[in-house]
């Protein structure tokens, strides 16, 4: 076991952060998320996905696409998969949690409802692994104030909350992060090319663990490195034009009803040219719905623009509507279901904490060994 005062970390995570969105980087992080997808189609039980989400709002489609339908696949191929509710990341940068009970089984009844199995998948609140949080005390002891300044991550975030002072909570935010994935050793963790900055300062938490504390078993260290697995998904605007967010009233709920969806719909931004066509970089709101009805039927895009013709802005809405609807109608019926029986949610939730306290609390006594701290 390695002496703590004889270790000196060398790597230079400021460096690594901000290589790991250059282009060099995108084009190796890339060829290599192609292998792995190509792994998992032969052989899936290599590999242990950890991804999940802040309930601050509804998810909305948005989310849907961009994230939760790829979450599904990769579960129903095979990969043993944890998915988090971040219930303590909430408080990262607001002054209080909300209603967060009423949107953790919400979030858990969307969860459901798209089709994530929690006989497959592993679904599970911050605040209940206590492991998972521990870690953050030997984690912070490997990186430096001056690096998490630095950290792309916490600048976004911060820049995200205007005045407000930054709290200990948002600068060791990356290291939280570094837990969440690393707790449960994951080795595989669903990212876009903006957060690879935060995977890569769990990769550096990782290796310097390593280093500064060493190993229980001298063939492999405590934690993995992970990597990514860049998502392939279509980037769906907010019915504004602008990145979909639930701060902006802009964005269509996985469980709003047809009614309101259409309401929604019929407000969305297009332009005064009746003559629909798919063409992102000088129509961005009209070529936005029709990626939307491309997403929900499987048809081109183009093809969906040809088809709508001369009809217009009306007819463009008219067809992303039942487009939408149709596509989500047994979700949210399936939905509705689960929202009507949140000791079924509970239930569920209490058994996925249960299986990630027993995985993190054998990580944790991993991690004291190596420290020898056990007493």
């Amino acid at each position: 076991m390695s002496d703590p005062q004889s270790v000196t970390v060398t790597d230079t995570t400021g460096d690594d952060l901000a290589q790991s969105t250059s282009d060099a980087s995108l084009r190796r992080t890339e060829a290599r998320s192609a292998e792995i997808e190509a792994q998992i189609a032969k052989d899936p039980s290599g590999f242990r996905v950890m991804t999940g989400d802040r309930p601050t709002g509804n998810l909305h489609l948005g989310h849907y696409f961009g994230s939760l339908a790829n979450r599904v696949r990769i579960q129903d191929a095979g990969v043993e998969t944890y998915i988090l509710i971040a219930d303590y990341q909430v408080i990262t940068d607001r002054d209080g949690t909300g209603p967060i009970h009423e949107r953790v089984l919400g979030m858990l009844a969307d969860y459901l409802a798209i089709g994530l199995d929690p006989a497959r998948t592993t679904i599970y609140a911050h605040s209940a692994v206590p492991a998972l949080n521990q870690l953050l005390l030997p984690f912070l002891s490997l990186v430096t104030d001056a690096e998490l300044r630095r950290n792309p991550t916490v600048k976004a975030e911060l820049d995200a909350t205007g005045d407000r002072p930054m709290s200990g909570l948002l600068l060791t935010y990356p290291v939280h992060q570094a837990a969440d994935i690393l707790f449960c050793k994951a080795n595989l963790v669903p990212v876009g090319k903006d957060q690879l900055p935060h995977l890569e300062q769990t990769r550096v938490v990782a290796r310097r663990f390593d280093e500064r504390y060493g190993r229980v078993d001298p063939a492999r260290p405590v934690f993995p490195q992970a990597e990514a697995l860049l998502s392939k998904a279509s980037t769906v605007l907010g019915l504004d034009g602008t990145k979909m967010s639930k701060t902006k009233g802009n964005v269509i709920e996985i469980g709003m009803d047809a009614d309101t969806t259409a309401k929604l719909i019929r407000k969305a931004v297009t332009d005064s040219d009746r003559h629909i066509t798919y063409d992102p970089a000088n129509r961005p709101e009209v070529s936005n719905l029709l990626m939307l009805a491309s997403l929900c039927t499987g048809r081109d895009p183009v093809e969906i623009a040809d088809a709508i013709g001369d009809g217009g802005g009306g007819g463009l809405k008219k067809l992303v509507t039942e487009a939408v609807n149709e596509f989500f109608a047994p979700i949210r019926a399936r939905r509705v279901e689960l929202a009507a029986d949140p000791g079924h949610l509970l239930d569920v939730l209490r058994r996925g904490n249960a299986h990630a306290n027993e995985v993190g609390d054998a990580t944790l006594a991993e991690v004291r060994a190596a420290m020898n701290m056990v007493y």
